[in-house]
């Protein structure tokens, strides 16, 4: 059996690892899935495993049947349930460290990871590069941070090269964003913290997806930021998604106090689904310099926020009444629409 082109998939299920694995397979790889959600799709160069990538009974097994040259791992649990603390940690730091391990074990040659900028939570007025030390003030960002550490602690014969991510946005991207959108196609006023004068950066799936494809062959170890170019206002990017859309809403600023300590307290109460990496987003200033990425992997990004936003809008736009039916605990959190919680009485409001 020839497994040259076979590769590992971790999180294939979810949003980023459909897009990535549905690429892959376009281009001949033969594709090993691995996700707590069940893998719906089918295809004779697929094999989708359900089950929990930190078990060595479950990933050993694949490791000794598959000869990989590459191990894609993109799966993450994200913090919004505080109740899984625990779960989030072992899924994000102990499987990272048992992959890391299982490919020194099987000659695996490659790992690709994406990180995040929740590495950091505070604002910045300059563009971050990839010497800024990581200061993360939550337990998703110091398990990114963590993944880090394992992944470039030894070189070993594994090398590993990790994206650090903004917000991935696509087609098919829900979660929170869904929020947004109902606010838009429903033509209410879109509220935006301190006027949405803050400028935060996306990244394209595609242009992720592309990232990934050439790290394949990258020849060592290495950090890379990555995002997308001209970045501008949230207020700017809101508008340009309103403005195709064609609706009446209308982005109306918010002032920073009392609003954000009043989103913090809500949510530790379990009242509002966004969560200390929200707040960053919709509230402060957070562009990655991607000069090293340009110059190093010859990779250049092609839509810009407001061209990726509104693709994502237009998706849900035209898929909602069919998204809707779609049982939510088979889907991951960024293919599902979010639960509005009180942010319900600021929609009756707008």
């Amino acid at each position: 059996m020839n497994d040259s082109k076979t590769v590992l998939i971790t999180g294939g299920a979810g949003f980023f690892g459909s897009i990535l694995k549905q690429h892959l397979l376009n281009n001949g790889y033969t594709c090993i899935s691995v996700d707590l959600v069940k893998d719906t799709v089918a295809h004779p160069n697929l094999t989708c495993i359900q089950g929990d990538m930190n078990s060595r009974s479950t990933m050993e097994p694949l490791f000794k049947k598959h000869a990989f040259s590459c191990v894609f791992h993109v799966a993450a649990i994200l913090a919004h349930d505080k109740e899984n603390r625990k779960i989030l940690w072992s899924s994000n730091v102990d499987a990272t460290r048992l992959l890391r391990d299982l490919c020194e074990q099987y000659n695996v040659p490659k790992i690709v990871f994406t990180s995040s900028n929740c590495l950091w939570a505070r604002n910045f007025s300059y563009p971050v590069s990839e010497s800024e030390p990581p200061k993360p003030i939550e337990i998703y960002g110091r398990s990114k941070a963590e993944g880090e550490n394992i992944l470039m602690a030894k070189e070993g014969n594994v090398r590993s090269v990790i994206f650090r991510c903004p917000t991935i946005i696509d087609s098919g991207r829900l979660g929170l964003l869904t929020i947004l959108f109902d606010f838009i196609r429903e033509g209410r006023k879109v509220w935006a913290i301190g006027g949405g004068i803050n400028l935060y950066q996306f990244i394209y799936a595609g242009d992720l997806v592309d990232a990934c494809m050439k790290a394949e062959n990258y020849p060592q170890s290495e950090i890379f930021n990555i995002g997308s170019d001209n970045v501008v206002s949230l207020r700017e990017v809101y508008q340009h998604v309103i403005d195709h859309a064609k609706t009446s809403a209308r982005v109306v600023g918010l002032p920073r106090w009392p609003i954000l300590p009043a989103m913090k307290i809500c949510y530790w109460l379990g009242l509002s689904p966004l969560g200390p990496y929200h707040y960053k987003m919709i509230a402060e200033s957070f562009v990655f310099d991607t000069a090293k990425i340009k110059q190093k992997l010859g990779w250049q990004p092609t839509l810009t926020n407001g061209q990726m936003l509104l693709k994502a809008y237009e998706f849900y736009a035209s898929q909602r009444e069919n998204l809707l039916k779609l049982p939510a605990h088979e889907q991951s959190a960024h293919k599902k629409p979010a639960a509005m919680g009180i942010i319900r009485l600021l929609k009756w409001l707008s």
